[in-house]
Parts: C-alpha cells; structure tokens; sequence
C-alpha cells in the first residue's frame, strides 16, 4: 500500500479535490433543474425535464398567495392609507379633463337640442360645475371601495393568475429571494465532497476495487444533496452545540429574505396597476362598475339634473347615466395612472409584507420556500447521486488506464 501511494501520490492527492468537484457540480445541476426549463424539454411524458418550479407553478403560486394572503397582507390596511384628499391632487388635471369630456359627450348625445342651445359660456359653468364636484366623487369612491373592498377584489386570484402566467416572475421570485441558499448548497458540495474523498482515497489504497470510486461518487452525489437541502431548513430555531449556534440558514436570514421577498412583492405582483386591472377588470369586474355607476349616478343626480330632469324621461336618464358610468370606468386607468407614485408610497406594501413576515412561525416562514423543494426533492438527489456514480466511474477509467 506504502508503495502504491508512493508511486501513485498525485491519483490519490486528487481523489478529495474531484470529490469536491463531484459535490459541487451536482449541486450546481440540482439547482438548476429547480428553475430551468421554463416548459418540457423532451420527448413528453417521461423522457425529459421541465424545471421543478416552473412545473409546479399553479400549485405553488398558489400556496404562496395563501400565505400572502392569510398572514402578510391585510388589503383593507393596505387601501386605508390613501388619503381621497391626496388622490385628488395627485390626478387633478387627468380628472377634470376627464369629467370636461364625459360631461360635454354625454350631455351632446343624450340632450343635443337643450347641449347645443346652450351659449359656450353657459355650457363652460356646467361643466364647472361638475368638475367642482370631483373631490366628493372622489371621496365617496375611495369610501365604497374600502367598506366593499372583498366584494370588489380578488386578490388571491389576481396573484396566482399574475404568477402562474408568467413562469419566469415565479422563478424570480424563489430565486432572488433564495439566491445565498443556493450558493450555500453549492458549497456545501464541495466541503462534504473532500471529506467523502478523503475516506474515498483511503478505501481505494486498500481495495483497489473498481467499484469503490464509482460507488463512493454516487453517494456523495446523494448525501450532499440530501444533507444541503436539510441544512437550509434545519434546525428551524438556533441550537448551541460544542458552543456553535446552529440553525437553518433560510431561517438565520429572515431579516433578509423578509425584505427582498417584500420588494419583489411590491414590484412584481401587488402594482399599483396589477390592482387596478384586477379591479376593473377581475372576477368581481362587475361590483366596481356598479360602484362606479352609483357614484356617477349620484353625481348626474347632483350636478347635471337640474339641467336634464325636466326635459328627459326616466328612462332616457337611466340611459345617460349609465353612459357616463361606463366612460368614467374606461377611463379609470388612465387618471389613476398618474398617482401610481403616491399609491405605492402610501398603500407601502414592500414594508407591509416585510413587517409581516418577521412575526411568522418558524414553519409559516420556511413554507415560502420549502415547497419549492419538497414536491421533486428526491429527483433532484438521485440525479446528484447519477451524476456522481458517473464521476467515479470515469476516474477508474482514468486511473486503470
């Protein structure tokens, strides 16, 4: 044995490293076959892949949106912080462009003699008149949705559609937020990889049996990759052993992941505009439009009718009013669009979801990424161990030859 190591020093010195390199590299392509392909690449079903998240989408979407939604989101908290005052101002010009053109347009098509009778003057101080009203309507708007904000948005819908849609914003979303776990892995390949070469080096002095490279490779391959998921995990609350402080690294990084996880959030899925389109044009479309058209109602009622009420019949009004309703809806996004600043300052979900998310359990918290893995975990170490039964066979080639 003395004289085979003598002879053979530089084979053995590279066991431990390639070892290493085994545990790296299968976990470099377990990681990545957690994102990646986007869609099936193969002959389907059987022969091929499509990347754990990606594939999982829909269910996972759906179990962070629970989670979204039951423990990080209050959404009546979220729409209790925009003040009507400050919303007004911000879409002023937008609004009382908007109401000039609902005005003029509808009062022309439904009252075109008593409309085009009128001097411009007269027509001017009508549609002031109006426009001297969008502060209420504003108000009573803000007002409505707030106390029937669950029957006019659907949130958890809004969120797995948005997400499951776009299969490249939930691999953001893990990704970006688990982007030191999966260095973590990766290393943690290395480090158990050497320690397994080095027993690997030994065994083989005093064997030389073909199947010791081959077979040590595979279980590298697996252990270091059942053993890396655990560690990103477990323990979920720190633990003193021989004076260290032991505990899962995803859980030592709340702080962390709770702020980029609020941020991507923020950035991606609860917009300013992915909650207004939801709004107007969700499952529950229907009761912001009958809201709309209650507060436009009331401001026909208010503003316009003494101008109409005398001339027009009830069902001509009905009519009008419906007309303005429906214009002021489609033109919704627009005059909102120019508060986005102020509405995702002030609703502040970034730091919502982040305050949040510091006050989970320990399990509540790793559930934002353990489905992630838990679904194919096995696929993702056995292919680990395949990859490192085929290192080592490839070095008894090397080492036979």
């Amino acid at each position: 044995m003395a004289q085979d190591l003598a002879a053979h020093w530089p084979v053995y010195l590279l066991i431990p490293f390639v070892a290493a390199l085994i545990g790296y590299l299968t976990k470099r392509v377990a990681i990545e076959m957690m994102f990646r392909p986007l869609e099936f690449v193969g002959i389907p079903p059987w022969l091929g892949w499509q990347g754990v998240v990606p594939k999982h989408g829909g269910r996972m979407a759906a179990i962070a949106t629970e989670l979204l939604t039951s423990n990080l989101l209050d959404l009546k908290e979220i729409f209790a912080r925009i003040e009507p005052a400050r919303l007004t101002a911000e879409i002023e010009q937008p609004l009382l462009r908007a109401i000039d053109d609902i005005t003029r347009d509808v009062l022309a098509e439904y009252q075109p003699r008593l409309w085009e009778a009128l001097p411009a003057m007269a027509q001017e101080l009508v549609v002031k008149q109006v426009q001297a009203a969008a502060p209420r309507f504003v108000q009573d708007l803000v007002t409505d949705l707030r106390e029937n904000l669950d029957e006019v948005l659907d949130v958890k819908h809004m969120a797995v559609q948005r997400l499951t849609r776009d299969k490249a914003l939930l691999v953001r979303l893990i990704r970006e937020t688990t982007r030191p776990e999966m260095a973590f892995i990766a290393r943690c390949g290395s480090y158990f990889g050497f320690g397994l070469g080095l027993v690997q080096a030994v065994v083989w002095a005093l064997t030389k049996n073909p199947w010791v490279l081959p077979v040590f490779g595979g279980c590298i391959g697996l252990f270091t990759d059942w053993l890396a998921i655990k560690l990103i995990f477990l323990p979920r609350e720190p633990v003193r052993v021989l004076g260290l402080t032991l505990q899962g690294k995803f859980q030592r990084r709340r702080r962390e992941v709770a702020r980029e996880y609020g941020e991507v959030i923020a950035r991606e899925v609860l917009t300013t505009r992915n909650l207004l389109d939801a709004i107007l044009r969700g499952p529950r479309a229907d009761q912001m439009v009958a809201m709309v058209r209650r507060v436009v109602s009331k401001a026909v009622d208010e503003q316009a009718g003494r101008l109409v009420s005398l001339t027009v019949g009830a069902p001509r009004l009905r009519e009008l009013k419906t007309a303005a309703a429906d214009r002021a809806v489609a033109l919704l996004p627009d005059t909102v669009r120019h508060a986005e600043g102020y509405l995702t300052g002030a609703m502040d979900v970034a730091h919502v979801v982040e305050r949040r998310m510091l006050a989970l359990s320990p399990r509540q918290y790793e559930n934002l990424l353990r489905p992630a893995f838990r679904q194919e975990e096995w696929k993702l170490i056995a292919v680990g161990g395949v990859i490192g039964f085929l290192v080592g066979e490839l070095q008894v080639l090397l080492m036979l030859h």
